[in-house]
């Protein structure tokens, strides 16, 4: 990963300011991977990769993806929150390259909840 730069911080905070895209109708859904030290340790990465490779062979261009922090359960990571439009967050655990695509099938592209996962809803 580069090093962050004072005028990516800057960047980062006006995006910050103006909302996600999710919030502003620009995309119907936000997949939020968190990759701290913990999360990448564990994997995080590719299950990142994985999840680019989904929404590109999806063909949809109305999911974003999103790099964030630790989410504070160092011990179920990786970690995967998933953010439809008007409805609850779900985040989802201990996760790997198949079990992201299982997830993202089910849960992105036909609406349903991969239960089997789920650590928590969010409202």
């Amino acid at each position: 990963m580069k090093k962050l730069k004072v005028e990516d911080l800057d960047r980062i905070k006006e995006e910050f300011i103006e909302g996600s895209k999710l919030q502003k109708g620009e995309r119907t859904v936000e997949i939020l991977v968190h990759m701290g030290t913990c999360g990448i340790a564990a994997g995080a990465e590719e299950v990142f990769d994985s999840l680019k490779e989904e929404i590109e062979n999806s063909g949809r261009n109305d999911i974003e993806i999103v790099m964030t922090g630790c989410a504070g359960m160092c011990s179920s990571e990786p970690n995967v929150t998933i953010r439809r439009l008007g409805e609850e967050a779900v985040i989802y655990r201990d996760l790997d390259r198949e079990k992201i695509k299982e997830v993202f099938r089910k849960h992105v592209l036909e609406g349903e909840i991969a239960t089997q996962y789920v650590l928590a809803k969010i409202k």
